[in-house]
């Protein structure tokens, strides 16, 4: 099955990991691939090194990312991180495959959304796999099995506290 988590509230790749917990629980590993995002002091990375069950695969890099005019090593990465992912899948390498943030980078055009939706489409049946992040494109909520609209409601950051190890990322 193939689950779309979007919307603008926070716990995206919260509820993703809680996914991953929930498929170990019954034999599964996973393997997250986290687009526009390589900072190993994130949370689910730390997180990764002290849990068999889990892989985290940090595709992207570290910095700003102006999704107007991605810069070519932005571009390059999330290329690069999408065929290491396709590889996954069709190799089944594990039995959930995250792709964290593959719903920004889809609707920022970093990777074509055509390419995208025909290869999920076609290889949604043979493991699960989520989608997380903000702005996920109608092609793939069409495809999707699941889809889960998270939105803020109220949010601490409005009272000026800023992201918390742990708990933020």
């Amino acid at each position: 099955m193939l689950q779309v988590y979007t919307g603008t509230g926070k716990g995206k790749t919260t509820a993703s990991l809680g996914a991953a917990v929930r498929a170990f629980g019954y034999g599964y590993k996973t393997i997250m691939f986290s687009f526009l995002k390589d900072d190993s002091e994130y949370g689910e990375a730390r997180a990764a090194k002290q849990l068999d069950f889990i892989d985290v695969r940090q595709v992207g890099r570290d910095a700003f990312v102006n999704f107007h005019n991605p810069d070519p090593i932005d571009l390059e990465m999330c290329r690069n991180g999408w065929e290491m992912a396709k590889e996954a899948i069709l190799n089944k390498e594990a039995g959930l495959i995250i792709l964290d943030e593959m719903n920004i980078v889809l609707l920022t055009k970093m990777l074509p959304l055509e390419e995208v939706v025909a290869f999920l489409k076609e290889h949604k049946h043979d493991l699960e796999i989520i989608t997380t992040g903000r702005g996920a494109p109608e092609e793939l909520i069409k495809i999707a099995d699941l889809v889960t609209d998270m939105q803020e409601v109220k949010h601490y950051f409005h009272k000026g506290v800023s992201s918390r190890n742990g708990f933020d990322h």
